[in-house]
């Protein structure tokens, strides 16, 4: 029972927080188009490191704690095992696929951006829509939390 009694003094507290917190944490709309013009160049940067084939700008877009997901198997977690099961797609001289931004949003609070646009085969095919998350880091950049890709319709 003390638990639930712990549990419920903490919850308590909830309501005045949602309704203290984010309004007064929103950036103004100047630092929130610059954010969202930096995330839309780094998605534009993390797709040229397909296309010039550099896998070490791929792998310097990924935040340590990232989930890539898969339709074939278990989400890969973490920037390192996503970094060896990439790679792949790095090796040879042509791309296996490309993918460019068409919408680009960022939280009134600057700290997470979601990108999402078309992913192309080598013939310029859309096979899939890319969906990436990502969080702004303390030195100024963005880098990829959450990627996944969903079927066209």
């Amino acid at each position: 029972m003390p638990e639930r009694r712990h549990l419920l003094l903490a919850s308590a507290g909830l309501p005045l927080l949602a309704q203290a917190g984010p309004a007064s944490a929103w950036l103004d709309a100047t630092e929130l188009a610059r954010r969202t013009e930096a995330l839309r160049n780094a998605e534009l940067a993390f797709a040229a490191s397909m296309a010039e084939r550099n896998f070490a700008a791929f792998r310097a877009a990924l935040a340590e704690d990232c989930v890539f997901f898969n339709s074939r198997s278990e989400p890969l977690i973490g920037a390192e095992l996503v970094s060896t099961q990439w790679q792949r797609f790095y090796e040879g001289p042509k791309a296996p696929f490309s993918w460019s931004p068409d919408q680009v949003v960022v939280l009134p609070s600057g700290e997470l951006g979601r990108s999402t646009g078309p992913v192309r085969d080598p013939e310029g095919k859309v096979v899939q829509r890319f969906q990436s998350i990502w969080r702004w880091h303390a030195d100024g950049g963005w880098r990829i939390v959450f990627d996944f890709g969903t079927p066209v319709a």
